[in-house]
């Protein structure tokens, strides 16, 4: 009696594996897929935005195997030493070149978009950030977003210029009050002068001088999520069109 239970537990279990295994297999969510399914779809995304990208991986991965290759045959090395290392060091190389090619094509693809500052703000270091999107918007998707981490209080406005820098000036204002001497610094998303690109948001927030300790930061985040500013603020209803997720192919989240 107890063996025809263990085998009929046994095929449950068995059965279970085996729907779970066809469910990611048919599923669209990137959180199921293997590493190389990521792979293949971060590739098929990017080279649908740009071209170039797979004459790029592969020259990268020919030139590193043509390298290694001579250097192997010049230092009169075993093949096996040498020939794996090539492999290796092509696919590597395919891969950087990929990501760095991806996230070219993200902030393409999204650029001049409503919630476009999502893009970079989801390649921060997590360890040391956090951002909140949306904490400020008008009606015409003119919004602002919050950054804190080691630089302070960033405040980041997109939209158009003269509705966004109003709206960022009573952010800073509000922010100003509660943060208790915490630096805010405010930024306008754009192409225009005195602007930051989408490109070059995350190293221009990464590069601030540092100004506050861990423990600093998560005094902050505690005021302002006790002063609840995102339920103070007039935003529009429905949901707001942000490129979120769009990345998590890439890093396998």
């Amino acid at each position: 009696m107890a063996s025809e239970k263990a085998k009929e537990l046994a095929r449950k279990q068995k059965e279970q594996i085996r729907a779970e295994k066809l469910r990611k297999k048919n599923s669209n969510d990137p959180k199921d897929w293997g590493r190389w399914r990521q792979f293949a779809e971060a590739y098929k995304r990017t080279n649908e935005i740009d071209p170039s990208t797979r004459w790029w991986m592969i020259g990268v991965a020919v030139g590193a195997i043509v390298v290694i290759t001579a250097i192997g045959l010049l230092a009169n090395l075993a093949w096996w030493a040498w020939v794996p290392l090539a492999l290796m060091s092509a696919v590597l190389g395919a891969m950087l070149v990929l990501t760095r090619k991806a996230k070219t094509a993200m902030i393409t693809r999204y650029q001049g978009q409503p919630g476009s500052a999502e893009v970079a703000l989801q390649l921060l270091n997590k360890k040391k950030y956090t951002y909140d999107l949306g904490i400020a918007a008008t009606r015409e998707l003119d919004l602002v977003h919050r950054v804190i981490g080691p630089g302070g209080i960033v405040l980041i406005g997109e939209g158009a210029a003269g509705r966004t820098r109003k709206l960022l000036a009573e952010q800073e204002r509000k922010h100003s009050q509660v943060s208790y001497g915490t630096t805010v610094t405010t930024l306008v998303l754009g192409e225009a002068a005195n602007q930051v690109k989408l490109g070059e948001l995350q190293k221009r927030i990464e590069k601030m001088p540092k100004v506050m300790e861990p423990y600093q930061v998560t005094e902050v985040q505690s005021r302002l999520k006790a002063l609840n500013l995102r339920n103070q603020m007039p935003i529009p209803k429905g949901p707001m069109p942000t490129p979120k997720g769009i990345n998590r192919a890439l890093r396998g989240r």
